[in-house]
């Protein structure tokens, strides 16, 4: 979908979708997670709900590995709207949580009440810790299903508009989101999707750049911001490398060496949260073979090929099995577009960094970064814990089909033809 000026500017038009979604539904939250985007997007809606007498909840889901300075500006922006915030809803709850720097934990739970010593930090008063108040709750469910359960447990069956303050020139996936033509609208407002019957999320702030968004706190000295960023810029980060999210996610285990430098007294109960942290953050800035960055090496009397088998051969069962089942889907992807008899061991670098065509080095740099989802060979992460459970049993049916046994990197047409 190209994209069509509107004629005025990104402050402007934001303004006008949270008025208008103040008109449409008579259920209104924010996703609040005290980041830059987020904080922007409270603060236009606190201003509107004011303006109109209404009032919204707020969902801000606590990933417990977080600093103190995001935490502390959370609770102060919320007091700051406190008269306008019907239900609030800070959520403590233990959640499976992507763990990137350890092939041994590939996913930790945070606030896990079975490692409560551990805990990075106490959940604040406010916190719902109790899973009982939410009838949908399950230990260990994904996060972002619990953002799908909850709207319509907020909503109540009403009509109900989830605000979140995404930007499309964040990532690919996130401009996807709004230039969807797939994807159901609400009135055709194409800065909304429908989630479930009752429930929509609304894009406000959508086509606001990064320097929109700091215009914004320069323009409004007096509205909060996390001075988390301030710190980040003085340790010499770009926009772009400024996140707050868990800090042992696939992307996010690039800033974990802030930790230490930011807030010191934090950093010790990070590194021993979960499995591999402090390995992640002493070599994750490290280009190479570390950790499947740039430029890699195999060793010495070993093909790409072969030095896969010996990666995927060397980790714990459940990772293994996970990488091998990727491994499997992709080269039969790669067998049915012109590779019958295998992908090569490398081919143009360009090309495969373009993912137009395959080879085993281009699988290497997936298993030498964790990339436990492959998103690197182009597969995404499953949207539950359920979903992916059914994936695993799936596989196993289609191994025994495609007659591949279980420890079997390859696929080639001779064997589908055999079997």
């Amino acid at each position: 979908m190209p994209k069509k000026p509107l004629g005025i500017d990104t402050l402007t038009a934001a303004r006008e979708r949270i008025s208008d979604t103040f008109d449409q539904f008579p259920r209104v939250y924010v996703s609040f997670s005290a980041g830059k985007d987020s904080t922007v997007m409270l603060h236009l809606v606190g201003d509107e709900a004011r303006r109109r007498g209404r009032t919204f909840g707020v969902l801000l889901i606590d990933l417990e590995g977080q600093y103190k300075l995001t935490i502390d500006h959370a609770e102060a922006c919320l007091d700051e709207y406190a008269d306008v915030i019907d239900e609030e809803h800070w959520v403590c709850l233990p959640m499976a949580l992507r763990n990137a720097v350890s092939v041994y934990e590939p996913k930790w739970e945070c606030w896990d009440p079975d490692r409560e010593e551990a805990w990075i930090r106490r959940p604040p008063h406010r916190a719902v810790t109790d899973p009982a108040t939410y009838p949908f709750f399950r230990r260990g469910m994904e996060f972002e299903e619990f953002m799908v359960l909850f709207g319509d447990h907020y909503g109540g069956g009403e009509h109900t508009a989830c605000l979140v303050g995404i930007r499309a020139d964040e990532s690919l996936n996130r401009f996807r989101t709004i230039a969807s033509t797939s994807k159901t609208t609400w009135g055709g407002r194409q800065w909304t999707s429908k989630v479930t019957e009752s429930v929509y999320n609304v894009y406000p702030i959508y086509d606001m750049t990064v320097q929109d968004v700091w215009a914004y706190h320069g323009h409004n000295p007096d509205k909060r911001h996390n001075e988390l960023y301030d710190r980040m810029h003085m340790a010499g980060l770009k926009p772009s490398q400024m996140r707050i999210c868990q800090p042992y996610g696939d992307d996010q285990r690039r800033g974990l060496w802030l930790f230490h430098l930011i807030e010191p007294e934090t950093w010790a109960r990070v590194v021993t949260r979960v499995n591999g942290a402090n390995g992640g953050a002493l070599y994750v800035q490290e280009w190479g073979s570390i950790n499947g960055y740039r430029k890699i090496t195999k060793p010495v009397g070993h093909t790409w090929r072969t030095f896969a088998e010996l990666l995927v051969a060397s980790m714990p069962p459940r990772t293994e099995q996970q990488f091998r089942n990727k491994i499997l889907l992709h080269t039969k992807w790669w067998a049915e577009r012109g590779y019958p008899d295998g992908i090569p061991d490398e081919a143009d670098a360009r090309l495969e960094a373009q993912r137009l065509v395959p080879s085993w080095r281009r699988i290497c740099k997936s298993l030498l970064r964790n990339d436990y989802y492959c998103k690197g060979l182009g597969f995404t992460q499953p949207k539950s814990t359920a979903s992916f459970v059914a994936y695993q049993e799936l596989m196993k049916r289609r191994r025994e089909k495609w007659n591949v046994a279980p420890d079997q990197l390859l696929f080639t047409v001779e064997e589908e033809e055999s079997a």
